[in-house]
């Protein structure tokens, strides 16, 4: 039974998709002025990660991820450059795609934009205005909180509490304080569009409702995002897309935890940040996807090279557990169905699917799968294997990776001409009884972490 932490309940809860088999999820995507950095890149790990998990459990998974491709920093940040605002946009957009493509990251089912879905915004707010739920003031259009008598029911957020300047804007054009805005009217030189209220641009909120609605209706089964966004983002997303509809937005929220460093928040505010970008050229990226899964999605993650350094060397040990079974598989025969060992592989799957199903634990599957290739390195030292019983383990492999997407699997040609000159040098030196020349080979090849054993059946060897 799979079941998800539920932001908006604040507890563990099975999953029950509103259409048996399907799943309609939504992702806040990122505001695109620059590249994103090593904590913005934790959320799409996390659902990618979901979205196979769920793929693999059985469900039609329809995931939309959006851009906000116009916005306050977009256009500070075209300003500063001289450009435009649709340039910058589409450049780190074209940036996001390829960091994510490098972390092995999906592309969504759909990546709307805010420029592409401007006449759905509109008719959005002018229907919030007609049910009383928005009010114009000077061009600008805001949203009466209070009149939305669930709000806070996400973040726990108590609108007697909130205090002017400090989660919430101050303009004495609001009826209240809290009032958050829906539309901005536009400045001299900026980049607007046409509405009732004159010419404009959305509010950051109102964005992702009129997306989700637009795209994938008025409720959806999983709403995703970062732990910054629960307030005041998603709280506004659900009191203007719930007033409006009078359905509820989403079943289930899932927000993942922050990236720290130093165990203080990464962000551009904080000036503390690392780029995804710089990262994945100091470190293989495979390396960065295994560390940021390496924890449970909900708990918060403390970032530094030795610990990158750390993964990279545990995801190795992963790896080099799959080059034996491959190895052993090319020189084996198949001597049966070994009934134990494939029932042994067959209970790390159900494990495995045990570890997921609670709240989509990667870290508890991580460890699964070390148990895995512990027992995989056992059978694989054997005298004799079975050639279905390897295969079991390849099989199981390949699944777990794919749904966490790392790739465990070396490339085919795994020794070099060199390499393959040298154990054929040291099976000659040991039949002329030059042992000297044999040791000082087995030392060179260890160095290049190839492991020899000497066998009744002749030479093996493994990654070490």
């Amino acid at each position: 039974m799979l079941r998800i932490y539920n932001s908006l309940t604040n507890k563990k809860e099975e999953f029950k998709p509103m259409v048996p088999g399907k799943v309609k999820m939504y992702f806040c995507g990122p505001t695109v002025y620059n590249f994103i950095h090593i904590g913005n890149a934790r959320p799409p790990i996390v659902y990618d990660m979901v979205r196979r998990y769920l793929t693999y459990r059985g469900f039609d998974v329809t995931f939309i991820s959006n851009f906000t491709d116009v916005d306050d920093k977009i256009i500070r940040a075209a300003q500063e450059l001289g450009e435009e605002v649709f340039d910058v946009a589409e450049r780190f957009i074209e940036a996001y795609h390829t960091d994510t493509a490098a972390l092995n990251v999906k592309k969504a089912d759909l990546h709307p934009r805010v420029t592409e879905t401007m006449d759905d915004i509109i008719d959005f707010i002018r229907q919030l205005e007609g049910k009383g739920f928005a009010y114009e003031a000077g061009g600008d259009v805001y949203f009466r909180t209070r009149k939305f008598d669930d709000y806070g029911k996400l973040s726990g957020q108590s609108l007697n509490e909130l205090r002017s300047g400090a989660r919430i804007g101050v303009d004495e054009r609001k009826e209240d304080a809290v009032d958050f805005v829906l539309w901005k009217a536009a400045k001299p030189d900026e980049i607007s569009w046409e509405s009732p209220w004159g010419n404009g641009r959305p509010g950051w909120h109102i964005e992702c409702s009129a997306m989700i609605r637009k795209n994938l209706g008025d409720t959806i089964d999983i709403h995703a995002g970062g732990k910054d966004l629960t307030f005041p983002h998603h709280e506004n997303e659900i009191a203007q897309s719930e007033a409006l509809t009078g359905k509820t937005l989403a079943n289930y929220w899932m927000h993942n935890g922050f990236v720290n460093i130093n165990n203080e928040k990464m962000s551009k505010s904080l000036g503390n940040f690392v780029l995804a970008h710089d990262i994945i050229q100091q470190f293989p990226a495979e390396v960065v996807r295994y560390f940021m899964l390496s924890t449970h999605y909900r708990t918060p993650i403390n970032f530094s090279d030795e610990l990158l350094t750390s993964a990279g060397t545990s995801l190795e040990r992963l790896k080099n557990a799959v080059t034996n079974i491959q190895h052993r598989l090319n020189e084996t025969v198949d001597l049966g169905e070994s009934g134990d060992w494939l029932e042994k592989v067959a209970s790390f799957k159900q494990r495995f699917i045990e570890e997921m199903d609670d709240d989509f634990n990667s870290a508890n599957a991580i460890s699964v799968l070390f148990d895995l290739a512990k027992e995989a390195n056992v059978y694989t030292s054997e005298a004799q294997t079975s050639k279905r019983v390897l295969e079991a383990f390849l099989q199981l492999f390949e699944e777990i990776s794919d749904v966490l997407g790392l790739e465990l699997t070396r490339a085919e040609e795994l020794l070099d001409d060199e390499v393959e000159t040298l154990i054929q040098e040291r099976d000659e030196a040991r039949k002329s009884r030059n042992f000297a020349r044999a040791d000082e080979i087995r030392d060179l090849l260890k160095e290049k972490k190839i492991l020899l054993e000497d066998t009744p059946q002749g030479v093996r060897w493994k990654r070490g």
